[in-house]
């Protein structure tokens, strides 16, 4: 019955953790991949008028509509990276799960987008985890970190440990938490905009951020007195440059 990678979690402390991470007043929860349901049966005592599950594998799916009927009407099959959540109710959504490891980041970028995300409570591979709370200039600090804490704030929630899982992966993971924040931008294509210069500042590693973005198509001129005005040194790295950084970067450049 396993496929799609699944590590199930088997674990009942971090189980109610996970849970009990839910406020109590969403007025919808949605769980991404539910697999055997160790989460959904206890997200149904809190959260039965107001839960969507979406779930890839058709077996999962039967397996959790025989094992907990009222789940009829509330469940989705579909891979969740292409499931328009405009299907979804207009209104705001926390979204749980023990995330697949492999689209991770993919995932909590699309959840983070959408424009009802209100909260979310997510299980991650623990170096993952590391480089989405990482501050500038520590170690896994990057466009996964910049973007995420741009959108929301980000707390770690729980350990867990290789043994909470059935069968065990080969790593441990890190449960985090996430509260919507507002953005300063009021539009979808100014955030891409912003995210396209956040990628292309960390595009060469080895270079400096004046380098990294010429070389990704900026302007020398311009990317020099943006430069000048978020008052960053040339040589700096991307990788020490603090989120309010690249944000009077990314004005400053607009309006150049």
């Amino acid at each position: 019955m396993r496929k799609y990678g699944q590590h199930f979690l088997i674990n009942q402390r971090v189980i109610e953790g996970i849970v009990a991470a839910v406020p109590p007043q969403a007025r919808q929860v949605v769980e991404i991949g539910p697999g055997q349901g160790a989460l959904t049966q206890k997200l149904l005592l809190h959260h039965a008028a107001h839960l969507t599950l979406v779930e890839i594998d058709p077996q999962m799916q039967a397996y959790l509509l025989t094992h907990w009927p009222a789940l009829a009407g509330h469940m989705v099959l579909a891979d969740f990276l292409k499931f328009d959540l405009a299907a979804l109710p207009a209104e705001p959504a926390f979204f749980v799960s023990n995330l697949p490891y492999i689209d991770a980041a993919e995932i909590l970028d699309k959840v983070l987008s959408w424009p009802y995300f209100d909260g979310a409570v997510f299980m991650f591979q623990k170096e993952q985890a590391q480089r989405i709370l990482a501050p500038s200039g520590a170690a896994g600090y990057g466009p996964l970190s910049v973007l995420s804490q741009l959108r929301a704030e980000i707390k770690p929630l729980l350990k867990v440990g290789k043994a909470c899982f059935n069968p065990p992966p080969k790593v441990e993971s890190l449960v985090l938490t996430f509260a919507k924040k507002q953005t300063p931008f009021a539009t979808a294509e100014k955030y891409r905009r912003f995210a396209r210069l956040v990628q292309a500042a960390f595009a060469h590693k080895r270079k400096t951020l004046y380098n990294s973005l010429v070389l990704s198509g900026y302007d020398k001129a311009a990317v020099t007195e943006a430069l000048q005005a978020a008052k960053l040194a040339p040589q700096v790295r991307a990788e020490t440059v603090p989120l309010a950084a690249f944000l009077q970067l990314n004005t400053q450049l607009v309006r150049l």
